[in-house]
């Protein structure tokens, strides 16, 4: 044991000593260990941080040094008490230890509830978590003073941990020495080896990472969307390598506040390793803490604290991604020295409404994106040049904007802050998709609409949303095994809550069993969701089952929030003449609102189909036509139409549109 050697033939107790280690050899063995942004020199008796010296006591010095002998490994409170206390000690060893250990907890900026470094097992030990890089160097340099250092002080009123002999003759220390830095020599040259030999052995390969969600410690729940705006950013960050699987938002927030086994975790989102972190905020002091698990073995490969005094909470959130691409070695996009990112501050104010933001566009609640818009659009008054602000906005116009007032009203806009957005900055894969998507789904602009999607997934390979419109176009298109092979993809980077759009992907390419099966998965995961209730209808209605359908379209209709009046009327419908009844109380309620409002022409169209009236349906997709609704897009592979897909009208339609005609392939 390397402790218990120093204990008993290094540190020196003597009247000049203070109870430091030092050393009496001409020729030392230059001994160091690293672990986060700490480097504990074992020859100075001192730890620093980032080359500062910090002040720290005899037995804590000792405490720590035990421990990163052992990473990962428990240090027993037994061997502590044998190597710091010995039997004819007499002192209170339980407060000894703890007032030691709190000490040096307070030294590392670590706490016991959060454990950074040193983790507590109750009654048993302690174990340091993060890796450890130990160095030896041998040097011929004049021996250190034996003054004692200002990095250590002794403990007022405890003895030293070991008394020698006042009386020694001269040489019999020279001999001492002599062997223990050959015995020091001996013992850090055989932990070296070893060392080196267990990491390239067991070096992480990690190729795909869980952003678990950032849990916020300020006290304060108004807090949360600087929590949660930081997780999307880290995802987002991360995300931008091609050499590494980053999950999805949506399928890790579903552990928000879930107190779950990390390995579990891991092994339901089919991971290498997970990130995990914390953020608290103050005014305009910002902190994260991050830490880094390697699932499988569970190791703890990393943790670090980033601070923040202007607010700057993109700044620290890009430290935090840096870092995590050091530590598992992948490479993020490179970012263009002209973007706006380097070349200007974000106001702090601005970064604070951006991330209500994005809080507001990962809500379920009613208006969340009304919410989003305006957070987002007050962001952008803020700061002028903040291009994520703008993609956002871009994002919550042309995909998570509520259909009133619809998309003559939206897609403009939504253009309009996308190309702000890549003007400001190219890199914004934000942007890039929702271009693509207004390509796509408003301007029928298929060429330029996949040019769009390549330039988001090239900046973004895990943009899951991107891939799964990509996967949508190519289906309509007719290509449809391309299409598979995004919608796949789609699904690896949202195993749990994005199965709802490859579901409808699956649909369109008539392939019933696949997107049933994940219809299945979504309601047994979550059976209020109501995307999964309506990807059941979708394929019941496909596979015959009329009556079950209806009821799974019902039971959307009030998961997803629709009017009470709406769902009343549906209920009477159904109850008083089947599925027939529910078809048409829902053309009905349709109709009523067209008088005042915005009436998705395409869903309705598919309402007059299912009730047999063709020239309904058709005077409503002309209708789609004229609105530009982005349902037109999906007309000749929506199985719904398949009934008037020989209908000239219907053909004339989708030409116009610039769809290919005829049904995917299958």
């Amino acid at each position: 044991m390397l402790w218990p050697l120093l204990a008993q033939d290094v540190i020196d107790s003597g009247p000049n000593s203070g109870g430091v280690l030092t050393m009496n050899s001409q020729r030392a063995s230059q001994v160091s260990a690293r672990f986060g942004s700490f480097e504990m020199d074992l020859r100075a008796g001192e730890l620093r941080k980032r080359g500062v010296r910090i002040r720290l006591q005899a037995q804590p010095f000792q405490i720590l040094g035990m421990l990163i002998e052992r990473p990962g490994e428990v240090v027993t409170r037994e061997e502590l008490r044998r190597a710091l206390w010995p039997g004819d000690t007499f002192v209170d060893f339980d407060h000894g230890l703890n007032n030691a250990i709190n000490r040096l907890r307070e030294t590392l900026g670590d706490s016991a509830e959060n454990p950074r470094f040193l983790e507590t097992l109750p009654r048993r030990g302690y174990r340091f978590i993060v890796p450890v890089e130990i160095s030896a160097t041998t040097s011929t340099d004049s021996p250190p003073s034996l003054a004692p250092s200002p990095s250590l002080e002794r403990i007022p009123g405890q003895p030293p941990p070991v008394v020698h002999e006042k009386n020694r003759q001269p040489l019999l220390m020279v001999l001492v020495s002599s062997v223990i830095v050959g015995g020091l020599l001996i013992v850090f040259g055989s932990l070296i080896l070893r060392r080196g030999q267990s990491s390239r052995a067991a070096a992480p390969q990690i190729r795909s990472l869980a952003v678990l969600p950032i849990e916020n410690i300020s006290g304060d729940v108004s807090q949360d969307f600087l929590a949660d705006g930081m997780t999307e950013e880290l995802i987002t960050e991360l995300g931008k390598s091609s050499a590494l699987r980053v999950i999805s938002r949506t399928s890790v927030m579903q552990y928000k506040g879930r107190k779950k086994p990390l390995q579990e975790i891991a092994r339901e989102l089919n991971v290498d390793a997970l990130l995990e972190g914390t953020v608290s905020r103050s005014g305009n002091h910002v902190r994260i803490t991050a830490n880094l698990v390697q699932s499988s073995p569970e190791t703890h490969l990393w943790a670090e604290t980033y601070d923040s005094e202007d607010g700057d909470i993109l700044g620290v959130q890009q430290r935090v991604a840096d870092s995590v691409a050091r530590e598992i070695r992948v490479a993020l996009s490179p970012r263009d020295s002209t973007t706006s990112r380097d070349s200007h501050l974000v106001n702090p104010e601005a970064q604070a409404l951006y991330f209500r933001g994005l809080h507001a566009l990962g809500s379920a609640a009613g208006g969340a994106s009304q919410t989003a818009v305006d957070y987002l659009q007050q962001a952008v008054k803020k700061d002028p040049n903040f291009a994520n602000a703008y993609g956002a906005l871009a994002m919550a116009y042309a995909v998570w904007y509520p259909g009133e007032p619809g998309p003559r009203q939206n897609m403009p806009k939504a253009r309009e802050a996308a190309l702000k957005a890549v003007a400001l900055d190219d890199s914004i894969a934000a942007g890039h998709m929702a271009l693509a998507y207004i390509d796509l789904a408003y301007d029928w602009n298929f060429g330029e609409a996949a040019q769009e999607f390549k330039r988001a997934l090239a900046l973004d390979p895990h943009f899951a949303i991107a891939r799964d419109f990509y996967a949508r176009e190519l289906v309509i298109l007719g290509r449809t095994d391309e299409a598979m092979v995004e919608a796949k993809r789609a699904l690896e980077l949202e195993p749990y809550s994005g199965m709802d759009y490859p579901a409808w992907v699956f649909c369109l390419a008539h392939r019933y069993g696949d997107s049933l099966e994940l219809a299945q998965k979504m309601v047994a995961i979550d059976p209020n969701f109501s995307w999964g209730h309506w990807a059941l209808a979708v394929n019941y209605e496909q596979l015959g089952n009329q009556e079950e359908a209806a009821q799974e379209y019902l039971r959307f209709e009030v998961l997803s929030g629709s009017t009470s009046q709406r769902i009343q009327r549906l209920q009477e419908g159904l109850a008083r003449s089947g599925v027939k009844g529910f078809w048409q109380a829902s053309l009905e309620d349709y109709r009523r609102t067209a008088k005042s409002g915005y009436a998705p022409p395409v869903l309705v169209a598919g309402v007059c189909v299912r009730l047999g009236d063709k020239k309904c349906a058709l005077q409503w997709l002309e209708k789609g036509y004229q609105e530009r609704d982005d349902l037109m897009i999906d007309l000749n592979v929506d199985p719904v139409f398949d009934e008037i897909r020989t209908d000239l009208g219907f053909q004339d339609l989708v030409r116009r549109v610039g769809l290919p005609e005829g049904k995917p392939q299958t």
